[in-house]
């Protein structure tokens, strides 16, 4: 097995550290346990997004009086009509699943960053793309931004069909989905293609992602060839949360 990629086909890009106010101009119910929320405002004009693994930091009320502080992939942005959308997977009852259920145009709603982004390039030999309902709307945009020559596997532990939703751009694309994540995690694994050059991309809860990388560094996997994000922590109300 031979899955690497050299530093030069990954590459991280630090932004300028931004604060900026926003308003809700539509709020999108795609289907019952996804809420799509595009913001808008003069903000911003300047805000940079270049990787589908980007996060930003919503500033949302914690249910107390006070502010709590949730990480989520900038799921789309269109940079001449100034709007930014925001995917929220329904789940639990986090302070920023709390305020999406409510969500509705004319709210303001503070966003932070991106700090960073990291970019993997899109012309690799297969891309191999796993998570959970947390981990898809970065999916769908990297299967957006992805041509459609590239050959893509997609591993996706959802509920509910209806969560994927998932474009078809890319002409070499096959889908897995998952109901039970130990039958998800061996698969994972089996999925990783013997020959070429490529990338793997997975994101979840966070024990789960624990025992992916485990799965994948035994598969042979180089640490550069992987990206594994724990984007939320069972028992914790914190919604989803990308770690850097």
């Amino acid at each position: 097995m031979e899955p690497l990629v050299t530093e030069r086909r990954v590459r991280r890009i630090r932004h300028e550290l931004k604060l900026r106010s926003l308003h809700v101009l539509r709020v999108e119910h795609p289907h019952p346990s996804l809420a799509r929320v595009v913001l808008g405002g003069e903000d911003l004009a300047d805000f940079v997004s270049l990787s589908f693994d980007d996060h930003v930091k919503l500033f949302v009320p914690d249910g107390a009086g006070g502010e709590a502080r949730r990480d989520y992939t900038p799921q789309a942005f269109d940079a001449a009509r100034r709007e930014l959308t925001i995917e929220f997977a329904l789940h639990g009852d986090g302070p920023a699943t709390r305020w999406a259920r409510q969500a509705a145009p004319g709210q303001t709603l503070r966003v932070g960053g991106p700090r960073g982004s990291m970019i993997i390039d899109t012309d690799l030999d297969w891309h191999l793309l796993a998570g959970d309902a947390c981990a898809l709307p970065a999916i769908r945009r990297r299967l957006a931004e992805l041509p459609a020559s590239a050959r893509v596997q997609v591993l996706a532990l959802a509920d509910d069909a209806h969560e994927l939703a998932l474009p078809t751009s890319a002409a070499r694309m096959t889908v897995q989905a998952f109901h039970n994540a130990d039958a998800w995690l061996a698969a994972l694994a089996q999925a990783v293609p013997a020959h070429g050059e490529g990338h793997v991309w997975c994101a979840g809860e966070a024990s789960l992602m624990t025992r992916a990388r485990q799965s994948l560094q035994a598969a042979g996997v180089a640490t550069g060839a992987m990206r594994v994000a724990a984007y939320w922590q069972r028992g914790q109300s914190n919604d989803q949360a990308p770690q850097a």
